[in-house]
């Protein structure tokens, strides 16, 4: 599923227009970024948490050359999901 199938979905399970479904899903999208932009985390009951990972700087090598390339640290975005969507996934 992609975006415009996902905000068809929500229209048509909300019985909204499709724009402003549209605009439902992009305020989602927006906030969980926001919140996860400034170090926060978002918990959906059920559904799972979008958290923050930070990640070491590191060293790898360049597969061409085989020479030594750093690799700074930065943050990750990851996805937990909850046991009601584990469940929910595993039934099918």
């Amino acid at each position: 599923m992609n975006k415009n199938e996902l905000i068809s979905a929500v229209a048509d399970k909300t019985g909204m227009t499709k724009e402003s479904a549209g605009g439902a899903v992009d305020a989602v999208i927006s906030c969980i970024t926001d919140t996860l932009a400034g170090g926060g985390e978002v918990r959906l009951l059920g559904f799972g948490s979008f958290v923050v990972a930070d990640r070491k700087a590191t060293t790898a090598r360049n597969p061409r050359t085989g020479e030594p390339i750093a690799v700074p640290a930065s943050k990750a975005p990851k996805f937990k999901a909850g046991k009601a969507l584990k469940e929910a996934v595993n039934k099918k």
